[in-house]
């Protein structure tokens, strides 16, 4: 049964990458018991095609990983624009590490070895950051939307939107660089609970509206269409 806090997602998407399999599968059996969704990497050259591919409300990422290291691939994805929340598993006793980590882009670090109770307290206060703190203000690129206002701008100039279009920008902006799938958008912002009828069309349709506000004859193109699978916003090529 789950036990997820109130004020946390109850569907909330987490990525584990932990080399190490017994602390992996204890990570994933605890989070899976708070009703939340889970993937898994043991290694960091797995992480980067799993971020590209789906959606995540969390990365618990390991310091100590072979091949590209955890402090490596959180400066990759920071870089590339990827705001998802990211608690990075430090060595023990490591205070120099953890300021490393959150210099780096870490959003908290909890040094190894654990308590399991800890850590799912850290992921929870992760989880409703977003909710809380993130500003009135998410951008990509010269992109930016006023979350307050409901309002956006490209390259300075002012572009309104309607409620939908406001909602559907604010969740590709909030998960911009991963690949966004129209159940995820039928389930957090169309709010459909049940698949009676597909909103596949109404989604395709909305969509096709924000992009033609948000691209237009902008020569670098945000808003692309993932081939049989949904949509992502990035700055950078599809």
């Amino acid at each position: 049964m789950s036990t997820s806090h109130p004020d946390t997602p109850p569907s909330a998407r987490v990525l584990v990458v932990e080399d190490e399999l017994p602390v992996r599968q204890s990570i994933v059996e605890a989070l899976t018991q708070e009703g939340w969704l889970v993937m898994e990497a043991g290694r960091g050259r797995e992480m980067l095609p799993l971020l590209r591919e789906h959606a995540f409300d969390l990365v618990v990422l390991d310091w100590m990983l072979p091949g590209r290291d955890g402090l490596e691939l959180l400066q990759h994805v920071r870089a590339r624009g990827a705001q998802t929340p990211v608690l990075m598993l430090t060595p023990a006793d490591g205070v120099d590490d953890r300021v490393i980590g959150l210099e780096s882009g870490a959003d908290d670090c909890l040094d190894k070895p654990f308590v399991v109770a800890e850590l799912i307290a850290r992921c929870r206060a992760l989880l409703r950051r977003p909710l809380l703190s993130m500003g009135d203000f998410l951008q990509c690129g010269d992109l930016q939307l006023d979350t307050r206002r409901r309002v956006a701008f490209r390259a300075g100039e002012e572009i309104s939107l309607s409620p939908r279009e406001a909602d559907l920008l604010e969740f590709f902006l909030r998960y911009q660089v991963q690949v966004v799938t129209r159940e995820m958008l039928e389930h957090d912002v169309w709010k459909a609970s049940r698949r009676l009828t597909s909103l596949d069309n109404v989604i395709d349709v909305q969509v096709m509206r924000l992009r033609r506000k948000i691209d237009g004859e902008y020569p670098v193109k945000l808003l692309h269409t993932v081939r049989g699978v949904g949509y992502r916003l990035a700055a950078d090529a599809p």
